[in-house]
């Protein structure tokens, strides 16, 4: 569980509220329904328009990644690695294929699968950066969707305040009238530019963050899988996944 993130969103929005409350605004105020439907629907409905249905599902299904972080424990692949480059030496290679049913990374899987069957190194290293490059680029489409969110909610919340003031214009014979419309107007302003750079740039950032962790790992475990396909001496092996994470 990343604390920081719910620390973060709460400490952003709370300060927004407290200014408010500070300079004698009411909360409510900052409660405008017909507000939050055109920033977060117009914002949704552009994201849709520019995204492949697998990207936008990638990409909302990543969002948990901000709140709980996928796994990623240099430490352990380090010693796991390590390990298998002694087995490697003493048994030789395919007493790892025993191994492999047990892993739950499919990279892992993958790559440990291709070491066995005893790929030459250089073509072994070929295809596990292919994979590492289309997996990394594809994740990264995923967390564009929020920078993209970003980018359209503040035009979306200009548009809002626009059709606000439509409505104050159409209805200036009724006074009684005039308040709703100037706060929708407002309000809407509030949400495009809010939401943009309190939660949707964020949590692009975030992912970005994480993907970059995932990618290094694999790079690591790449490295890893090379030297011992080259009968490397596994304190050598170990030394430079260290320097992964120096």
């Amino acid at each position: 569980m990343d604390k920081i993130s719910f620390f973060g969103l709460a400490l952003g929005f709370a300060a927004i509220v407290l200014g408010q409350v500070l300079e004698g605004g009411h909360i409510a105020s900052l409660l405008q329904p017909t507000a939050f439907i055109i920033v977060a629907g117009g914002t949704l409905g552009a994201v849709m328009l520019q995204s492949p249905f697998r990207v936008f599902k990638d990409g909302v299904r990543m969002l948990r990644w901000v709140f709980v972080p996928p796994v990623v424990s240099h430490e352990d692949l380090i010693a796991e690695a390590t390990a298998w480059s002694h087995v490697a030496r003493k048994e030789g290679l395919l007493a790892l294929e025993g191994r492999i049913q047990n892993m739950s990374d499919p990279f892992m899987r993958r790559g440990v699968q291709l070491l066995v069957d005893g790929i030459e190194p250089e073509r072994l290293r070929e295809v596990l950066e292919v994979e590492i490059d289309s997996a990394e680029n594809q994740m990264k489409l995923g967390a564009r969707i929020w920078e993209a969110a970003g980018g359209y909610s503040p035009t979306i919340g200009i548009l809002g305040a626009v059709l606000g003031l439509i409505h104050v214009m159409e209805n200036l014979a009724d006074p009684s009238l005039l308040g709703a419309g100037i706060a929708v107007a407002f309000v809407a302003t509030i949400y495009g530019v809010g939401f943009a750079n309190l939660v949707f740039l964020p949590i692009s950032k975030k992912l970005m963050a994480h993907i970059g962790s995932i990618t290094s790992q694999r790079e690591m475990l790449l490295d890893a899988i090379i030297g011992i396909a080259n009968g490397d001496n596994p304190r050598l092996i170990e030394g430079r996944m260290r320097s992964y994470i120096a």
